[in-house]
């Protein structure tokens, strides 16, 4: 713990150790409060994929009105910082903990709160952001004709995501996917197959920004064959805004080429 206090040497013991210290955590339980003090994060006020912030300092300059300690976990750095889960946090200013270890699920797991405060992992659940002056403070409200895209999208969609909605989480982006409360995340899912285990299916649920304007050409689509392949657009691209593959990148590449095509000759018609 005196070593943590010189950052430039801690630094360098991080790299070498800390991910002992992250198994340290889930494994001992008697020292887990003052190994929670030792950890450090990537996050959204750090540059690079350096881990440098501590959960004290997290909190420390935490906005009064935040109720909880917020973290992404995702395929890379790269893919961390430019999540679309990230929107609503930075619109509000809201510091978020990247974490992209791979025994970063499991760990947050284990660590469910600190010092009172919950940890919420920002790809689950709906999101109840503290309200903030000239920021969206809550999901926009849906009309019968947006329940009716909604509808459409998941009859296109069908068993590859658990339902379509709308949300409080996007700003810039077309959609994300967001998972239930309890589902394993992918990461999970990764260390038990590397274990030999079979983890349980995963399906999460699409949420759509209705301000984005390939959203909104999605509801003006009447062609059927059109509107399913851009429908299955909006969830490749949400696919490949985590960091992960593709089951069929081919059959992405055509759908693009496809629509791209109909759109060029729509336009020069």
């Amino acid at each position: 713990e005196r070593l943590a206090d010189d950052k430039d040497k801690y630094a360098t013991f991080w790299r070498e150790f800390g991910a002992l210290l992250k198994e340290g955590l889930v494994e001992d339980f008697a020292n887990r409060d003052r190994l929670v003090k030792l950890l450090r994060f990537s996050t959204t006020k750090t540059t690079g994929d350096e881990q440098s912030r501590s959960l004290a300092e997290y909190l420390s300059d935490a906005k009064p009105e935040q109720q909880a300690l917020y973290y992404l976990i995702a395929e890379s750095p790269t893919a961390a910082r430019s999540s679309p889960h990230l929107e609503a946090f930075n619109e509000r200013g809201i510091e978020v903990l990247l974490l992209t270890d791979r025994l970063d699920e499991w760990v947050m797991q284990h660590l469910t709160e600190y010092q009172g405060k919950p940890c919420r992992d920002v790809r689950r659940g709906v999101l109840d952001l503290p309200a903030v002056e000239g920021a969206a403070n809550k999901a926009p409200t849906v009309d019968r004709e947006q329940q009716q895209l909604l509808k459409r999208v998941k009859q296109v969609l069908r068993e590859r995501v658990d339902e379509v909605r709308v949300g409080g989480r996007l700003r810039q982006s077309a959609a994300c996917l967001v998972l239930n409360e309890h589902d394993l995340g992918y990461q999970m899912r990764e260390l038990l197959a590397a274990a030999g285990h079979q983890a349980p299916a995963t399906v999460p649920s699409l949420e759509l920004n209705l301000d984005h304007a390939l959203v909104r050409r999605l509801d003006r689509e009447s062609d059927p064959a059109r509107f399913e392949r851009l429908a299955v657009l909006l969830f490749e691209q949400a696919v490949l805004a985590e960091g992960r593959q593709l089951d069929d990148p081919a059959a992405f590449v055509a759908r693009l080429n496809e629509l791209l095509t109909d759109l060029g000759a729509q336009s020069g018609s």
